[in-house]
């Protein structure tokens, strides 16, 4: 590729971005790494994760030869993507704040900063995915390594990101994005991969959303209204967990799950045992469906899914209610599918993309 093409690689200081940047001087790419701040805050330590992190980009920067900056998105972070996740928990749901991040800040704000900017073809990320194209239509595809593709995240992406994006590493497996890392010489070659919402961190989840949000205790009642605990506060639980109720050895000595919210009376209701039906759904309707190439690929179509990131993939049939909105049918029943998180539609390898969900149907 000519040198004359210019690629923006979003930095994070992690080995993923690193390799990306490495590969793309190797294809003889223009490339700048730009290292984007979105959150502003010190850890317990009064550590800011954001400068260490920069830091480290500097290095791989200055090591394999590319200019480098730092951009500030705090301000839209905020707008957009850590409001609506505050808003959402406020709602008794579980927002999924990394698929939003991708849609406002890293393929939106971002993106047209490195074309106007920085005046790039092409924005390149760490993604584990990978882009094509057939007929003069981009297609999202999974990443070649199977545990870490990330298209569940980048659902919310269009033709006109996709026609700009460029993933490095979306066809290698992690071990061997390591070994390029260890090869080159990279400070991040062995550093540990980040986990969590990336505002959040290392920290303690429950104590950070308390400084965001009153926490208001209630009870915990089975389904039959008695009283089995006490909750920390709605916003604490999600359907279907199990861990951190603090009310096992009642009833039959299965565990319990949580199964519902009721905001306007702050009662969270569990059952006992894992098999229990109202844990299962057989179907859910989703709103603001992002179609990669947008349109549907028919008005009733059967595909997998995804309910949340970590999931094998499930056989369904879509239905297309609205332009923005589906309904979702399972082949076979589902545990705990929760309001607030993404369901992603896949054909084989294709991401069709993906819808908000808005309600479950037992």
């Amino acid at each position: 590729m000519s040198k004359n093409t210019r690629v923006v690689v979003g930095m994070s200081g992690g080995v993923d971005s690193s390799v990306a940047a490495v590969l793309l001087k190797e294809q003889g790419y223009d490339v700048i790494g730009i290292f984007m701040k979105n959150w502003d805050e010190e850890d317990e330590n009064g550590v800011c994760t954001a400068t260490e992190d920069y830091e480290d980009v500097i290095k791989v920067c200055n090591k394999i030869g590319i200019p480098y900056y730092s951009v500030n998105f705090v301000k839209e972070y905020w707008d957009n993507v850590f409001s609506y996740f505050l808003q959402e928990y406020k709602r008794g749901r579980t927002p999924n704040p990394d698929v939003l991040c991708n849609k406002e800040i890293k393929f939106k704000a971002f993106l047209n900063y490195a074309l106007d900017v920085t005046e790039a073809d092409y924005l390149a990320t760490g993604h584990y995915a990978q882009v094509d194209s057939q007929n003069g239509e981009y297609r999202l595809l999974r990443g070649v390594d199977n545990n870490k593709d990330q298209t569940y995240f980048l659902c919310q992406l269009g033709q006109e990101q996709l026609s700009k994006a460029m993933f490095p590493i979306g066809h290698l497996e992690k071990k061997k994005v390591r070994e390029i890392a260890e090869r080159e010489g990279l400070v991040t070659a062995k550093k540990k991969d980040s986990t969590g919402i990336c505002f959040i961190g290392e920290r303690n989840f429950n104590q950070f959303l308390n400084n965001y949000l009153p926490a208001q205790k209630g009870p915990i009642k089975d389904l039959d209204g008695v009283v089995r605990g006490e909750h920390s506060g709605l916003m604490h639980y999600t359907l279907g967990q199990r861990k951190g109720l603090g009310i096992g050895g009642q009833g039959s000595g299965d565990p319990w799950f949580v199964v519902d919210k009721d905001l306007e009376n702050n009662t969270l209701y569990v059952v006992q045992g894992d098999s229990h039906p109202r844990l299962y759904s057989h179907s859910l309707i989703a709103t603001d469906m992002n179609w990669v190439k947008g349109y549907a690929p028919a008005k009733s179509f059967s595909c997998t899914a995804k309910f949340r990131y970590r999931q094998s993939d499930q056989g369904v049939d879509v239905e297309v209610l609205e332009a923005n909105k589906i309904k979702v049918i399972f082949h076979e029943k589902q545990k705990a599918v929760t309001p607030g998180q993404e369901v992603v539609l896949y054909d084989g390898e294709e991401c069709l993309g993906g819808a908000t969900i808005d309600q479950i149907e037992l």
